[in-house]
């Protein structure tokens, strides 16, 4: 196994075994010939960057069918419109040009439309930059890399912010993105992104963060080593709570920058709990094992007392559970969604059916098992019945 950036050969640690493409729901007539991939992890020492060795090509997992859409999530549209206000607030004098790279339908952007400020979203997945698009959003349908950065000569060097939310880790060629960034961003410019943290998944032992489009797990320590390879640094961190527990990363060009105490306390403690380390990988290794076999176990239990089970929330995250540990149609009945492009489709794999909200109330199951764990409070509130009779279950406490 090769790292992705150093180029040094490192050691797998473990395998959730054959994978589907995560987001690729599908039809009968697709199953012969889905597409599977060995999905396995490392880890690099050098740079303390938790990785997967093998993936699909970009373009299998990012296209005129990609089935997210970020507005689609009450949750999220609220976290954006907080994440836009607080780069307002704090960077808003320095601001002109803001570019976002996995822009997706534009809800992030759109935050900024009765503002000053210009702004461009990249998203390389055609049905949701169309979306975009019509909500008057600049969107390019390219990946953010150095070779489509070039294209805009006009605002090299003038880009006082670019920003990111779950998207940096779905980039296999990260070191072209850094350059794209550098060939972009302003003298005292700050690329700022907010991706799912290593620290909480190992807390969590959320291991359904792991699938073809995360290729990269940061933590604090991996982004400050990557990106001072590249005359870069990182300045400060804040905690977040969206999936399931994400960090937002303020990086800027070397000396040009204070570094915020919060940083060196949350390195210390970084490195307190081995989350930049290989002793730590080992030990999710352990508790992955714990989880799943826990897991089936239950599931097993429900079907001795014939209980019926559904799956709420059709995720990608979904995937790599149901996989991992062989839960198919011989355990769950159906999984139920909101989105129009999953539902009348199999999840992938294990090719359970995928149906409307309305089957789920009128064939209210035992038991549900709750896929979208990390939007649990808006869920838990809109199923208040099924909550209150205390039906849910996961891989993880909630």
């Amino acid at each position: 196994m090769i790292c992705k950036i150093t180029k040094k050969k490192i050691k797998p640690f473990m395998s959730f075994g054959k994978m589907p493409i995560a987001n690729g729901f599908l039809s009968k007539d697709q199953f012969k010939k889905e597409f599977f991939f060995d999905l396995e992890v490392g880890f690099s020492k050098t740079i303390s960057l938790f990785q997967l060795n093998d993936h699909p090509k970009p373009k299998q997992m990012f296209n005129k069918n990609y089935p997210f859409f970020t507005g689609s999530s009450k949750g999220m549209v609220e976290h954006f419109k907080t994440y836009s206000n607080w780069i307002i607030k704090k960077y808003g004098k320095r601001l002109n040009n803001l570019i976002e790279i996995g822009s997706n339908d534009g809800t992030f952007l759109s935050n900024f439309k009765n503002t000053k400020f210009n702004v461009l979203g990249f998203e390389p997945s055609k049905n949701v930059a169309e979306v975009s698009k019509k909500r008057g959003i600049k969107t390019i349908n390219e990946f953010f890399n150095l070779k489509n950065t070039k294209k805009l000569k006009k605002l090299k060097k003038n880009v006082q912010i670019i920003s990111a939310a779950n998207a940096i880790c779905h980039v296999p060629n990260l070191i072209s993105l850094i350059k794209g960034v550098d060939f972009l961003l302003s003298k005292e410019g700050l690329f700022i992104f907010e991706e799912p943290y290593l620290g909480s998944m190992f807390e969590k032992t959320s291991y359904d963060q792991i699938y073809d489009e995360h290729i990269f797990m940061f933590s604090l320590s991996s982004i400050k080593k990557i990106f001072n390879l590249f005359d870069f640094e990182l300045i400060d961190a804040i905690p977040q709570k969206t999936h399931g527990g994400s960090m937002r990363y303020v990086v800027g060009r070397k000396k040009m920058h204070k570094k915020t105490k919060r940083l060196s306390i949350l390195l210390l403690k970084e490195r307190k709990k081995n989350i930049d380390s290989y002793k730590g990988c080992l030990n999710f290794k352990k508790k992955c094992e714990n989880s799943k076999n826990k897991l089936v176990s239950k599931v097993k239990k429900f079907k001795r007392n014939n209980l019926k089970i559904a799956g709420y929330a059709a995720t990608s995250k979904s995937t790599t559970i149901l996989n991992y540990c062989k839960i198919g149609t011989n355990y769950i009945d159906y999984i139920c969604d909101t989105t129009k492009e999953k539902i009348g489709k199999y999840s992938p794999g294990m090719h359970i059916p995928i149906v409307n909200m309305n089957y789920f109330k009128k064939n209210i199951p035992d038991k549900a098992f709750l896929f979208a764990w990390n939007h649990k409070k808006e869920i838990f509130k809109k199923e208040k019945r099924f909550t209150n009779q205390k039906k849910w279950f996961a891989h993880i406490k909630i």
